[in-house]
């Protein structure tokens, strides 16, 4: 047999052979792409408030200091500032206010903490909310997180959580800033700056003749 046939047929054995082999190794099952996404973990976003509870009504907020500021709906659906005085509401000032309410996100969840320490035994801000679904909701809202990101606060659960802390300063600011209604203030009517008549005795004075 010549050299080079022997060559080809070993050739033609090789590749016979890697056929047969990868023809019936055994299969790597894949994953299914729904396996694969339920491994992956997810980051649920949940809030203070929940949003079947509907949109705000009137929002209060205490503060441990004695300040007080109230915001409500009156039946025509225009906000009034009922604290700390009864009074006309800026309409953008409360509708954001309410907006924020239904903003604020949930950052953390704790348990077994001293709430002293959180500003919780006694609550520096107590947070009640009424919606149009009829319910009241009630926070305690304690002190600031050290990261500075957030507010400890207590939900009527019993939760204890840590909630945004730009979305809590939008409504706490409130108390510092109630949302009055700016009224124009007239502009000052001008007036004419009388001249003074002359007095009787100046007049006569002018008008006599001198007696020769």
């Amino acid at each position: 047999m010549r050299r080079s046939t022997v060559i080809i047929l070993i050739l033609f054995l090789v590749a016979i052979g890697a056929y047969y082999y990868l023809q019936n190794r055994p299969q790597t099952e894949e994953p299914a792409a729904d396996d694969i996404t339920a491994q992956e973990p997810t980051s649920e976003i949940s809030y203070l408030f929940d949003a079947t509870d509907g949109l705000p009504t009137s929002i209060r907020i205490e503060a441990k200091t004695g300040g007080t500021v109230e915001v409500s709906r009156d039946t025509e659906n225009v906000w009034k500032l009922i604290q700390p005085d009864e009074a006309a509401a800026d309409q953008g000032m409360a509708e954001a206010a309410a907006s924020q309410v239904t903003t604020i996100r949930i950052q953390d969840r704790l348990s077994d903490i001293d709430l002293d320490i959180l500003g919780l035994e006694a609550p520096e801000y107590v947070l009640f909310v009424k919606f149009t679904s009829g319910v009241e909701r009630k926070v305690d809202i304690g002190v600031i997180t050290p990261s500075g990101s957030g507010y400890y606060v207590r939900n009527e659960d019993g939760e204890i959580l840590i909630a945004s802390k730009d979305a809590l300063d939008a409504l706490l600011n409130m108390l510092t800033t109630p949302p009055y209604l700016e009224t124009p203030t007239p502009s000052p009517t001008a007036t004419e700056t009388p001249v003074p008549s002359p007095t009787p005795e100046a007049a006569a004075t002018e008008t006599a003749t001198p007696q020769p």
